[in-house]
This record gives structure tokens, sequence and C-alpha cells, in this order.
């Protein structure tokens, strides 16, 4: 067979999560319990939605598909993110009740940066963040929906973090240097991603996670990793290279698409019933119990 070279960061990940296989330990297990405590509060799951912008209605129901996301996260009990939108749409995301994350673009306009960040914050958000992984686009600084992005440095970041009393959560970490750059900045919680592949030829999260856990041992930063989570396999062996949590991402979408909330809300019983059953044959009781010894990379 010919070489054929392959710059799609997606299926680069797609390839390097299915060459990772899982060890089978049954003896003295038990069924497995999947909580997990993050800053403070205990969620059902380290199941997380992803940091979704501009869902509109599907199938002419009321609701956005931000909001029934976000009611489904509230029901299942799991932390909730979302990106880019105005203020109005925020509101109505905390109104949903769903303990959210408001993922703030890289405006140009630093103004627009605080003012959402502040107005996330007032409006009862779990947590603030950056998405830094769009400040760049093909022919200099990005620009979405008509917004153009901007440059973000180590004390507009800094500056952004000391003003809030939120955990900051800082998206699109992608090398050990940028994780431990943002664990300085005071992060206490960092996203690897590279965003739906943004970047050509960029490394699978889940192979840097093992160094990126490394880097940061002893500092007090979460770690999520999203790009290709699809089922609750992909969520351990995320857990198991280092993870505290994971995002699911289009893998959602169908569900979200034709069932609104109670779709929303089958998918991720099946991404978490998935993830209790690996942990139970691999003999983790606990997430926080879960290491790498399971692990056969082919």
């Amino acid at each position: 067979m010919a070489y054929s070279r392959i710059s799609d960061a997606n299926e680069i990940t797609a390839r390097y999560m299915d060459s990772i296989l899982i060890k089978e330990r049954l003896i003295d297990s038990v069924v497995a319990d999947t909580s997990v405590e993050l800053f403070g509060t205990r969620f059902s799951s380290p199941v997380m939605t992803p940091a979704f912008s501009h869902l509109k209605e599907f199938n002419g129901r009321e609701l956005t598909g931000l909001e029934e996301y976000s009611i489904a996260a509230k029901n299942f009990n799991i932390l909730n993110f979302v990106g880019m939108m105005e203020n109005d749409m925020f509101k109505r995301i905390v109104d949903t009740g769903a303990k959210t994350v408001r993922i703030v673009k890289p405006y140009l306009d630093n103004e627009k940066v605080r003012d959402q960040m502040k107005y996330a914050e007032d409006a009862g958000a779990f947590a603030i963040g950056m998405d830094i992984d769009h400040i760049f686009g093909n022919t200099g600084l990005d620009v979405v929906v008509g917004e153009v992005m901007g440059e973000q440095t180590s004390d507009m970041m800094r500056s952004y973090i000391e003003s809030t009393k939120l955990p900051f959560v800082v998206k699109g970490v992608l090398s050990e240097e940028e994780a431990v750059k943002c664990a300085e900045l005071g992060a206490k919680a960092i996203i690897v991603s590279h965003h739906h592949g943004r970047l050509p030829y960029a490394v699978p999260p889940m192979m840097v996670l093992p160094g990126i856990k490394k880097a940061l041992e002893g500092k007090d930063v979460k770690i999520i990793v999203d790009c290709g989570i699809a089922s609750g396999s992909d969520v351990y062996k995320c857990i198991a290279l280092g993870a505290d949590a994971a995002a699911v991402g289009r893998s959602m979408l169908p569900s979200l698409e034709e069932g609104g909330v109670a779709g929303m809300e089958k998918f991720l019983k099946s991404v978490n019933d998935e993830l209790r059953f690996v942990m139970s044959c691999t003999g983790f009781a606990t997430v926080d119990a879960i290491d790498d010894s399971c692990l056969v990379k082919i």
C-alpha cells in the first residue's frame, strides 16, 4: 500500500486513541463509582459537555441546542461548558440551573473579554475561562462570526485570572510548557485540546497528557481533555493517561439534534455506563484510582 500523508489532526487523534488497548482485571473488582470532585463540588461523572457556541433550535423546538444540553448536564449532574455567545444567551444558560463554565473568546476588543467574564461571574457561572486556541487564523488573527480575535500575553491572562474569584480555565493547551505557564499564571484548570484539528499535524491530546500530568505535579490545576471523545472507553483512556475529566464534543450532536434533552441524557448515560463498566473490568473502584497500568499501546 502506498504511503499517504495525513495532516488532519482529527484523524491522527482517532488513530492514536484506537491504538491504545485495555487489559482486564476482574478478580476482587467491584462495581465502580464514577463520581468526581471538582472545585469542591461532587459530580456524578468525569464526563463533561463541550464549550459549544451558536447552536440554534433543532427541529423546530423551543429551546436552543445550547439550552437543551445544559439542562441535560444539570439533570445528569455533570459540569457544563459553553463557548462564544453574548451575555443575554449566557443568562439563558445560567437559568437552566446547570453548573456552567463560560469560555470566552480571545477578542481583540479587550473590554468585551472583561465584560463577558464579569457578567458571567455576576450571573452565577461556576467558573470562567478563555479559548486561546482561537487566537490565530490562516491569514493572521482569527475572525469568528465577524469578531476579530487578539493576541493574549501572559500579563493579560494573569489580569483576567486575578480579576475573578471563580476558578479560571484555559482551553487549548497542547504542550507541557503551556500547561506550566497556565499554572504559574494562576489557572485552576486547563483543557488539553487542538479544537477539532485547527492546527495541521497537531499532536493528539491523549499523547501529551502524561507529560502534562507530570509537569503539573504538585500544582493545583485540574486537567480536562477533549477532541474525539465519543465513548466511555475514550474517557477511561484519557483519565488513565493523566486527565481528571473529559469532554464529549461532536459525538453528542446526533443525539442532541434528534432527541433534545432526553436524547442528550440518554447519550451521557451510555458514555458513563461504559466508563463504569470498563473501570469495573480493570479493577478501579473510583475515578481517582485509575492509572495507566491496564493500557497497552500497539
